[in-house]
């Protein structure tokens, strides 16, 4: 496993379901406004992320070859199929450029057949990703990178860089993630992290 995402005893015991359910008191963040992001998407489209402004947005940050990133994007699509209707809109991200042997317009578009994710799916540059996720190419990173932004278009919630915040990385966060942000009005003055982060 490349030094970027050294994932491989973590993945393990997330399988095998023996992660602490304790939050790390420092996955807490001060809500604040998300910078513009540009995913490039199959048949030369682009999805600007301040277009999706009103909706309650994840964006999952992966590698197409990391089994718990495919298995995100598994569970992700069946939380856009309940929770579609109520403004909740997935994205995912793939910036392992170093495996786009064909390209990554092909490694996209077999990730999303093969796995049969049903949101939108591009790429971005490695580069481009660091920044926005606020990390350097000499931190540890795991993925998938988890980042939770409410109608306003503030992050709310995101996954530490080194994956230590397991609790992150539940379905039954994801869940309570999609409750609490979706009940929110996209004009709500309210800018608190979630309570699940303060665990």
């Amino acid at each position: 496993m490349r030094a970027l995402a050294p994932i491989s005893a973590f993945l393990a015991l997330f399988s095998a379901g023996l992660l602490a359910d304790t939050t790390p008191a420092n996955s807490t963040i001060t809500p604040y406004a998300a910078p513009e992001f540009v995913v490039n998407l199959p048949a030369g489209k682009q999805l600007l992320l301040s277009s999706l402004r009103g909706k309650v947005v994840v964006m999952e940050f992966l590698f197409t070859t990391c089994p718990h990133c495919q298995h995100a994007s598994q569970v992700f699509t069946q939380l856009y199929s309940e929770f579609g209707s109520r403004g909740f809109q997935p994205v995912g991200v793939a910036f392992n450029e170093d495996q786009f042997t064909a390209g990554p317009e092909r490694a996209v578009v077999d990730f999303v057949k093969m796995f049969r994710v049903g949101y939108p799916v591009g790429w971005s540059e490695r580069a481009k990703v660091l920044d926005f996720l606020g990390v350097t190419p000499f931190d540890r990173l795991v993925v998938p990178q988890i980042v939770w932004i409410d109608r306003k278009g503030m992050i709310r919630s995101k996954t530490m860089a080194n994956g230590d915040d397991t609790q992150h990385y539940r379905e039954e966060y994801w869940r309570e993630m999609i409750e609490t942000l979706t009940k929110e009005p996209a004009g709500s003055a309210r800018h608190t992290a979630h309570r699940a982060a303060r665990k």
